[in-house]
């Protein structure tokens, strides 16, 4: 498959660390001034893109701090150069005009650099305890689609009258739009079948959760295939955690820690699942085998040597994943490693060619 220029992202550190609380190497600290530091780290290292999630409680425990996505992507926009800025959204919680207005001005402030992940919610009680209520999950989807709708034409300067299931709005148009491009490009995130449907007809890329490059494939294949109309092709991002070292042993012990020091957040986890709609497909992938991270995490099978690693990737990259959205532990120093060691060796394998062999073994 013919994929975009190869480009690898840093989640955002909205809630603290991404695979263990209770890691002695990695307190817990998810302030504004610890990510802000993150990002610029980040973007010095070469990284494209950063993806902030978006919780308005903290999805883990409700008494530990989590970082608002909006004003701090906002914030970064003005205190970074070249990555991208990628917000996550959950529908219920704007009105789209409101949300297109926010967009916009962020497009504008980061010049051209900032981007939507629209996600239809699996956390109950962040809409529940709100008032909002949790609809059953395709209608939540339905939600999505219109909503996301409404935000993709007020961005694009349309002057729009609109009357659906969800919202009325009439002759309603936003300035400036961007001073850049068409508007803020669209990612999506979810794997259920409508949310398939939506990112095909409305989406830009699809984040698709950490898991075997065989099942990314799979997805991939099945997505691309669905019609777009005039839109151009689907790009396609992976979450995925990385465990990287010297040699695969040292890299699965690493690996081990990490997924004994998880197993000390049972407790928490235990409220997560409670709280989570077991109708999220992302969930039940996340099942199917141990792994530590958030959205698939080590499932995707980023740990092993430096050369492993690097050889995984290509893999992924040549059966269509453009983007790498990249989790750590500890996170910053680990990111550091993943940039002077396997960004490189992954550079060093696009120069020479693609070998397929991996590509081969592991499909």
């Amino acid at each position: 498959m013919t994929t975009a220029p190869l480009r690898f992202g840093i989640w955002a550190l909205v809630h603290g660390p991404r695979a263990a609380h209770q890691d002695p190497e990695e307190p817990y600290d998810a302030s504004w001034e610890r990510n802000r530091d993150l990002i610029l780290a980040a973007e010095e290292l070469g990284y494209d893109s950063t993806l902030i999630a978006q919780h308005t409680i903290n999805p883990h425990q409700e008494d530990l701090d989590q970082l608002e996505a909006w004003s701090a992507a906002a914030a970064i926009a003005a205190l970074t150069k070249r990555i991208e800025i990628i917000a996550a959204i959950k529908p219920y919680l704007y009105h789209p005009v409101v949300l297109a207005k926010l967009a916009l001005g962020i497009e504008n402030i980061s010049r051209g650099r900032f981007a939507i992940n629209l996600v239809n919610a699996w956390n109950r009680p962040e809409l529940e305890k709100a008032g909002i209520g949790f609809p059953e999950h395709d209608a939540r989807y339905a939600y999505g689609k219109e909503w996301i709708s409404i935000v993709s034409r007020l961005m694009e300067g349309e002057r729009l009258n609109y009357s659906g299931e969800h919202f009325n709005v009439t002759d309603y148009v936003l300035r400036p739009t961007s001073l850049y491009r068409k508007r803020p490009l669209i990612y999506v995130g979810g794997e259920s079948e409508p949310a398939r449907d939506l990112v095909a007809g409305q989406g830009d890329v699809w984040f698709i959760n950490g898991q075997p490059l065989g099942d990314v494939a799979g997805l991939i294949a099945d997505v691309a295939s669905r019609p777009r109309g005039s839109a151009p092709p689907l790009r396609f991002g992976l979450s995925a955690f990385v465990v990287a070292r010297e040699t695969r042993e040292q890299a699965q012990a690493a690996h081990e820690r990490l997924l004994s020091l998880a197993a000390k957040d049972a407790p928490m986890k235990a409220i997560q699942k409670q709280n989570t709609d077991p109708e999220v497909v992302m969930m039940q992938t996340m099942q199917k085998t141990p792994r530590v991270g958030s959205n698939g995490g080590t499932a995707a099978g980023l740990v092993g040597s430096y050369d492993e690693v690097a050889e995984r990737i290509e893999a992924f990259h040549a059966a269509g994943i453009e983007l790498f959205m990249l989790q750590f532990q500890p996170f910053e120093a680990e990111m550091r490693r993943f940039a002077r060691e396997v960004i490189p060796r992954v550079r060093a394998r696009q120069s020479t060619g693609p070998s397929g062999k991996l590509a081969q073994s592991l499909g």
